[in-house]
């Protein structure tokens, strides 16, 4: 069974536990509001394979959320889901902060592996007569970070949200599965190396 770690991040307002529980549960839940960093666990089954998922939902009071994921270290995460809403264009630029320090932190931490699977959500699509954020200005902030993009509403649709999430663990399990390769690869290497040069010398000795 395979495990996936996704982290869940946005300001406050923005409706991130509501997105998530709306996943977790199917139901809306109108106001929650936490000051703790909460670590959620589901089982699942997505195209046949039985997964572990941990979303890791940290505080986002005080706008706090810089120290949050700074504090975190991003390397725990397989995949980030970051939150903004549509009606609050603060959330937006918040949104946009987090994504730059995701790759920023991952950058220090993951030498060689930046790039992670990501999506920027715009939440409270309920909301859009009176959007301060374009829908066009979502997509192109999330094609300048190479993720994915999609407005939603946790008030009204669980099915696109439930979406949302399946494809973002989809790419996950591509991503780790091409993380191991790589390793294998790597490590197939070393060896082949290590026996050239064991029996190389052994052959110069002879």
């Amino acid at each position: 069974m395979n495990d996936i770690k996704l982290a869940l991040l946005g300001s406050e307002g923005a409706g991130k536990s509501a997105v998530l529980v709306r996943f977790l549960t199917r139901r809306f839940i109108g106001e929650y509001a936490s000051n703790t960093n909460s670590l959620y666990h589901k089982r699942l089954s997505i195209d046949g394979r039985q997964l572990n998922l941990e979303v890791f939902d940290p505080c986002s009071e005080q706008s706090s959320e810089a120290r949050c994921i700074l504090e975190e270290p991003v390397d725990w995460a397989d995949g980030f889901v970051v939150v903004y809403n549509i009606s609050d264009r603060s959330s937006f630029i918040h949104a946009k902060n987090i994504l730059l320090q995701i790759r920023e932190a991952r950058m220090d931490n993951c030498k060689g592996d930046v790039e992670v699977p990501v999506c920027l959500v715009g939440n409270k699509q309920d909301l859009c007569h009176i959007r301060q954020v374009c829908e066009d200005e979502g997509r192109c902030l999330a094609q300048e970070n190479h993720c994915n993009f999609q407005e939603v509403s946790a008030a009204e649709s669980y099915q696109d949200i439930a979406n949302l999430f399946t494809q973002l663990i989809r790419q996950v399990m591509e991503h780790l599965k091409y993380r191991a390769d790589r390793r294998r690869y790597s490590g197939s290497k070393s060896m082949a190396k290590l026996i050239n040069n064991v029996f190389g010398k052994r052959r110069k000795s002879v």
